[in-house]
């Protein structure tokens, strides 16, 4: 009985861990999205901001799977919801491991610093100063 009771009390522990990490992420990902739309304008981006983007992003996403594999009832029955949460959370822990390899290489080599510069992108209304002549 004590065991139906801590493992019930476990999975709402777990549930709600999993909601406040996917609410905060998402938080996250709008706060950063208007970052990265100034600096995209700007035409230059932090690769270290780029990378925790990416991070971030698939977090988001593994612990929406999270969230629904706690969620949902697990049936035996259901070997294809079963497979796809498999590889979702597959997908979601190879992109977070991906971004967690990125950030700790900037890291570890000082590379923090590091920014991407995009090209003005020319309108056909515009004229450079090269092309006047």
């Amino acid at each position: 009985m004590i065991e139906v009771l801590i493992m019930g009390g476990i999975d709402i522990l777990l549930l709600i861990a999993y909601g406040i990490s996917f609410i905060c992420a998402l938080l996250l990902i709008a706060a950063l999205f208007l970052y990265f739309r100034k600096r995209f304008r700007a035409r230059v981006v932090s690769l270290f901001m780029l990378a925790a983007f990416f991070f971030l992003g698939a977090y988001t996403v593994k612990m929406a799977v999270a969230f629904w594999i706690r969620f949902s009832d697990v049936t035996a029955g259901d070997s294809v919801f079963a497979a796809l949460k498999s590889q979702a959370w597959a997908t979601a822990q190879v992109g977070t491991t991906l971004g967690l390899v990125i950030l700790t290489v900037l890291m570890y080599t000082k590379r923090q610093d590091l920014f991407l510069s995009f090209p003005a992108v020319k309108r056909e209304g515009d004229i450079e100063e090269n092309d006047q002549r």
